[in-house]
């Protein structure tokens, strides 16, 4: 039988803190709010559909945004009208503006593997906002 080679000691090594991510100043904040929210105004008669009778698959009752530290969201609350459903509501996040600094924003999606894919970079809050309005990747 082979012997297993010797392992090399423990030893320690230095880990840098990670830098933190910038602050988003609140008149930013507040002006991606209320261009998301003329935004959502527009797609809910576009995605909020009365659901048909008998129906038995989920569907969209509710468009939102939200933040979270320096990540904006567009969400999607779903109904789960069946019988075996495990809740009667949930909520998805389908698109995400990332806070990067100096005013920019980095645009991604969320793939169907749950992960998010970063398409854009460095846009601004009205850039942010006609890319998520135009692409259907960005769209519920």
């Amino acid at each position: 039988m082979a012997k297993r080679p010797k392992r090399p000691p423990k030893t320690w090594i230095y880990s840098p803190p990670r830098s933190s991510k910038p602050k988003v100043p609140k008149d930013v904040k507040d002006e991606l709010t209320d261009k998301a929210e003329q935004l959502l105004q527009a797609w809910r008669p576009q995605y909020i559909k009365p659901p048909p009778p008998g129906n038995q698959v989920n569907y969209i009752v509710e468009l939102c945004s939200k933040w979270f530290r320096s990540y904006f969201y567009f969400c999607a609350k779903y109904a789960c009208p069946g019988p075996t459903a495990l809740s009667p509501f949930f909520e998805v996040r389908f698109t995400r503006l990332e806070y990067v600094g100096d005013r920019r924003f980095n645009l991604a999606f969320m793939r169907h593997t749950g992960q998010w894919v970063e398409t854009e970079q460095g846009l601004t809050v009205n850039e942010g906002l006609r890319s998520v309005k135009e692409d259907g990747f960005y769209q519920p």
